[in-house]
């Protein structure tokens, strides 16, 4: 016997609050209440629109804003509403229910990853969306190894897009344990294609409702994205007979089999629940009855511990799913107090890490802080740690990405902006101006820039224009640290992290700065390794200090990187040891820049920056100190000339070294037909083809083992009925597959027109994604060629 179901709506929160604005309009003094989470995927995954989604939900906008139309809120720069690109990240304080999120929208293009580095550095947890239809791409990966690399501790997948043709929940939960992002991933909510049975018959592409595994209950979404709730009975005979689904529907026989992978999988972390189980009486409508209160608190736990990766699914554009992120995030995402460290609480020093450093025409400098100890108050004064330097805070903000709220103070665990900053860059430490005495301040952990991989020269049109390029450059690469400017024999490069974001450069130097410059054309940015000869181990330099000699010995060991070493980022691929055999920090990275290694590593770098021989920057050098021998009474700012001059020396003698050029990984899809014309276009372009059809390989070339599914639960493929429909038309015996994937390295010099050259290959059906694939050592007649091209051969 069918029932009659009632649906309750959820009302939309502006609603309630008769169209005004429900914003965190002041800092949140309820640290475990505070999340602090950032977007990020690839690029065309849908993270603008989610979070216009989630403005919309929480009633901060009346109506969504769309990438299309240039009417997101988050994307407010002329350039990012121009190209339908996020091109900045940008922060915006939400309330959403008992909960205060400090969202950050982050770019998903590889030439901005300096704004995923930077946000990744102060986040605590993190929602990675996934387009349904590609899976797992080639910048998921990316972002997922910048998380793993600033320790995020929580993490959320959200599964988007689930409204186009060719969308499959099971593929792209697949791809997760295909590309080993996690071993664990854990469906929270099952898509409904449909309430229409016969939609599933006819493959119909769409999503109209979820089901929520964890508190047992069903949405259902309108056309105009309003959302109706209904519990799900507790037992399978109701679950068939209630009405809320047709007794047909291609989900019911899934939903219990769901729950109960669910709830046994969490009960692998958790003794309690396990036990809470094992008492539950026989049958298999006992699962369906347990509580969402026996549940969540175990759900968190193993989320903190990153046991599990809560998995969620959605359509951002339609609305789909974004109330439920928002619960999930609130429910499992780590807040300040689960993440501080033993110094960190609400009543010590202050403490802040600038993470963002911003130009506004009429506000000035604004400087992004997060507060990892204390109270930061306006009107107060710190000391930078790192540069050493005292600075007054002039106001404290909240910001609404291109909005400003201004409030008195910033509380423990808040993110917020800061202006009056003069000279504190990304990455900086601030404290108490008080206290910058106490020898026991050291700095947080940094944000390291990506390396730069292109460059352009920079013609000032007129001399007069000379000091305002330059001027204007300097404050450019303050607010983007992957920005890198300097002087090669009199000419004026910068240099970036590829076309595209020199392109945006440029652009900012002109809108933001207006000054009067004309850019050369692009160049790959080329390193230098050790050269093969051998040199007299100099390890000594004599000057003159008031007027008498001074010898400053400092013994090093030079060499070039071993295979089985790692280069390290900070210093550009180079491996550079203090005496204690440990990483030496970067020169700015020294609490105190008086400090005898400090100045020894600002000579390194400084040699590093600009070999003898070819003027390129110099990698995959390992630099050994071993001690360093300074007569009593002179100045530690001595060593840096020291060092550099030592180093130089030795490099010099050792003669050119090998040249390195940036190479990219590609992932190319197209049509089978035009697959033979390109392979033939990477090849002759130096490029070398590593898979031609798996869309699971690794990029790098190396066999990727997939995690195992045992244990786990991976939905059947017709709760994507689109997904169903195109797989066995698309794969089987009686169809060849008519889309095929490249996977290639290449190197990036000849890459730069790719686009243009695989439009015409795949007659306009090719698309193709690239990501940094490092540097690698050329053969010499390409040696030849790069030295040629900058002048040296």
């Amino acid at each position: 016997m069918l029932r009659r179901v009632l649906w309750l709506p959820v009302r939309d929160r502006q609603l309630k609050v008769l169209n005004q604005r429900f914003l965190a309009t002041e800092a949140h003094n309820e640290t475990s209440l505070i999340r602090n989470m950032a977007l990020v995927a690839h690029i065309d995954s849908g993270k603008t629109t989610l979070t216009e989604s989630i403005l919309h939900k929480s009633a901060y906008l009346a109506a969504p804003g769309s990438v299309d139309t240039g009417s997101t809120t988050t994307d407010f720069l002329p350039a990012e509403r121009e190209r339908g690109i996020t091109i900045q990240s940008a922060s915006i304080p939400v309330k959403w229910d008992k909960w205060t999120f400090n969202l950050i929208d982050t770019p998903g293009h590889a030439d901005f990853g300096m704004e995923v580095e930077s946000a990744s550095r102060i986040v605590d947890g993190a929602v990675v969306l996934i387009d349904s239809v590609e899976g797992v791409e080639a910048q998921t990966k990316g972002v997922w190894r910048q998380l793993d690399r600033y320790g995020v501790p929580t993490r959320l997948m959200f599964l988007n897009k689930l409204d186009r043709p060719g969308a499959s929940f099971r593929s792209s939960l697949r791809s997760l344990l295909s590309h080993r992002l996690h071993p664990n991933p854990m469906a929270l909510a099952l898509p409904v294609a449909s309430f229409h049975t016969e939609d599933y018959v006819r493959a119909e592409p769409g999503i109209q409702g979820l089901v929520d595994l964890v508190k047992w209950e069903i949405w259902k979404w309108t056309e105009d994205g309003h959302s109706a709730i209904q519990s799900l009975p507790r037992t399978v005979e109701e679950l068939k007979t209630s009405g809320i689904l047709p007794t047909n529907h291609p989900i019911i026989p899934h939903l219990v089999a769901a729950r109960t992978s669910l709830l046994e999988n969490l009960s692998m972390y958790s003794d309690e629940l396990m036990e809470h189980l094992l008492a539950l009486p026989p049958g298999p409508s006992s699962y369906l009855d347990v509580e969402t209160t026996a549940i969540m608190p175990h759900l968190r736990k193993a989320t903190l511990n990153n046991e599990i990766l809560p998995v969620l699914c959605g359509s951002a554009m339609k609305s789909i799913g974004t109330e439920l992120v928002m619960n999930y995030v609130g429910e499992l995402l780590a807040s300040p107090m689960d993440v501080q460290l033993d110094a960190e609480s609400a009543d010590g020093p202050l403490r802040l890490l600038a993470w963002k450093v911003s130009w506004d025409k009429r506000k000035g400098w604004m400087t992004f802080v997060r507060v990892y100890s204390g109270t930061l108050k306006r009107q107060s004064s710190v000391f930078n740690v790192t540069s050493g330097q005292k600075e007054k805070i002039s106001k404290v903000l909240l910001l609404y990405a291109a909005e400003a709220q201004e409030v008195e103070v910033l509380p423990y665990g808040s993110v917020g902006v800061i202006l009056g900053l003069k000279f504190t860059r990304t990455g900086d430490t601030l404290v108490d101006a008080r206290r910058s005495s106490n020898s026991s301040q050291t700095s947080l952990r940094g944000v390291v820039p990506p390396p730069a991989v292109m460059s352009a020269s920079v013609i000032p049109k007129s001399h007069s224009d000379l000091d305002p390029v330059q001027e204007a450059l300097h404050a450019l690469s303050r607010t983007d640290p992957s920005v890198r400017v300097d002087m090669q024999e009199g000419q004026l490069l910068v240099h970036g992290l590829g076309a595209l974001h020199l392109e945006i450069v440029e652009g900012r130097l002109r809108d933001e700065w207006d000054v009067n410059f004309e850019l050369g054309s692009r160049r790959v940015s080329y390193r230098e390794s050790l050269g093969p000869g051998l040199s007299s181990n100099v390890n000594s330099w004599t000057t003159e200090v008031a007027g008498k000699p001074v010898m400053i010995k400092i013994p090093m060991m030079v060499e070039p990187l071993a295979d089985d070493e790692q280069g390290d980022p900070v210093w550009d691929g180079n491996l550079v040891l203090g005496p204690s055999g440990k990483s030496l920090m970067s020169p700015d990275a020294f609490r105190d820049q008086l400090d005898p290694m400090a100045n020894i590593a600002r000579g390194l770098s400084s040699s590093l920056s600009n070999s003898p021989h070819t003027s390129l920057p110099l990698s995959h050098i390992k630099i050994h100190v071993m001690d360093y021998n300074l007569p009593h009474d002179i100045p530690t700012s001595i060593l840096a000339g020291a060092s550099s001059s030592i180093l130089r020396t030795r490099i010099r003698e050792a003669g050119t070294g090998p040249v390195l050029e940036p190479f990219i990984k590609l992932k190319i899809s197209l049509h089978e037909n035009t697959m033979g014309k390109v392979v033939k276009d990477l090849t002759e372009n130096g490029g070398e083809v590593l898979d031609l059809a798996s869309d699971t390989s690794g990029m790098d070339g190396d066999e990727v083992v997939a995690y195992s599914t045992d244990g786990l639960y991976i939905p059947p493929e017709e709760l994507s009925p689109s997904s169903a429909a195109s797989t066995s038309s698309k794969f089987s015996n009686d169809t060849p597959r008519l889309k095929r994937t490249i996977h290639a390295v290449a190197p990036l010099s000849r890459m730069l027109d790719y686009s243009t050259r695989l439009r015409a290959l795949s007659g306009g059906h090719g698309l193709f994604d690239m990501m940094n694939a490092g540097f690698r050592q050329v053969s010499e007649a390409r040696r030849v060629e790069i030295l040629r091209e900058i002048g040296r051969a």
